[in-house]
């Protein structure tokens, strides 16, 4: 599928081992999921999804729980998912996922982080259409084709399964994202490096030297902002 999962969750785990940020927005994430459902995790797939991602991301059990307290609690706290879409120099898109209190301000300050770093905002619609919604799921092994044929007596929605260094990367259909853990656990993997929804680009872009430092400072710029929760671009091997 051209992404080399490994490189990247190894970067992300790098990064967000070491940013409280990442802790805060998980907070987020998991506050919203318990208080859109039940805030018990077994009675509520999304919540459960999220917090397995948050634990894979290193979030601390407190974080985790305080954000569910909270939700149990009397809190009246009210989170907007939103869209948006741009680019970056030569060729490069960007999407950003967002989840606020506040889209008004939102919405500037993702918009200010492109116009800064030398990116273009642009409208909805205008980057999506080249990316694909697909299910990732990674973990340790070499069993690729056991894997494959595994999800398929399954029945699952299997989109390709690839091996990249020493891990297994199955990419799946959006709604078949959760039953293929599920049926992953019951072959006897309890361990995943990634488990999310993607938007994966149907092509790649390399930048220069010069354009990739820019990109750089554009992602970070959106990624530093406390209500951007996921952030997908088409730049290979960053």
């Amino acid at each position: 599928m051209g992404r080399k999962w490994a490189n990247i969750v190894a970067k992300k785990t790098a990064k967000d081992g070491a940013n409280s940020k990442v802790y805060a927005k998980f907070g987020v994430e998991i506050y919203a999921a318990a208080k859109q459902g039940d805030p018990d995790p077994e009675s509520n797939t999304k919540l459960k999804f999220t917090i397995e991602r948050a634990k894979q991301a290193q979030v601390p059990r407190h974080i985790i729980d305080k954000a569910i307290d909270k939700a149990k609690g009397s809190s009246d706290e009210t989170f907007t998912e939103g869209r948006y879409e741009g680019f970056g120099p030569n060729g490069s898109m960007v999407i950003v996922d967002t989840l606020t209190t506040n889209v008004n301000r939102t919405a500037a300050n993702v918009r200010a982080a492109y116009n800064k770093n030398g990116g273009n905002f642009g409208a909805s619609g205008s980057v999506s259409y080249l990316f694909d919604q697909t299910g990732v799921i990674g973990f340790s092994g070499n069993t690729v084709d056991e894997i494959f044929e595994y999800l398929l007596d399954k029945e699952i929605d299997v989109r390709d399964v690839e091996q990249q260094e020493d891990q297994v990367i199955v990419y799946t259909e959006p709604e078949a994202l959760h039953k293929s853990i599920e049926a992953l656990r019951e072959y006897g993997i309890s361990e995943f490096s990634v488990s999310e929804l993607e938007m994966i680009p149907q092509s790649e872009v390399e930048l220069s030297a010069e354009d990739l430092e820019t990109f750089e400072k554009l992602i970070d710029a959106l990624e530093d902002d406390e209500d951007v929760q996921k952030v997908y671009h088409n730049v290979s091997d960053f």
